[in-house]
């Protein structure tokens, strides 16, 4: 089972990072297939609860930002200090990454953060 989800976690990093990279040459309809992709990995590693939230904070030490982020968002109620200190650190620089960190952390503030409902 371990292995299945370090794929799938792998699957996450992959489609984030590919969904950026289209961001930036303007290919939204690529960017979405990949976004569908990053969701769908999520969706499966909810399903093994806290196992599949433990193989995704892996991701929160990953090289890209991006990548970094978005796993950190979709922590932040399971892994809340680390989560935050990520989104803080990535909102102070430039880019997506930048802009999806300071947006996760103004949902987690205002309490209208929802990506991993309890």
């Amino acid at each position: 089972m371990a292995k299945d989800l370090e794929r799938i976690v792998e699957e996450f990093a992959e489609n984030v990072a590919a969904q950026t990279e289209a961001i930036r040459r303007g290919d939204a309809k690529t960017g979405n297939k990949h976004a569908s992709r990053y969701i769908s990995a999520l969706k499966k590693l909810r399903l093994e609860g806290d196992a599949g939230r433990d193989a995704l904070a892996v991701l929160l030490k990953h090289p890209r930002a991006d990548v970094r982020v978005s796993a950190a968002a979709f922590l932040l109620r399971y892994r809340t200090a680390e989560a935050k200190a990520v989104l803080e650190a990535a909102a102070s620089g430039g880019g997506v990454a930048a802009i999806d960190a300071i947006m996760a952390l103004k949902h987690w503030e205002e309490g209208t953060w929802n990506l991993d409902p309890g």
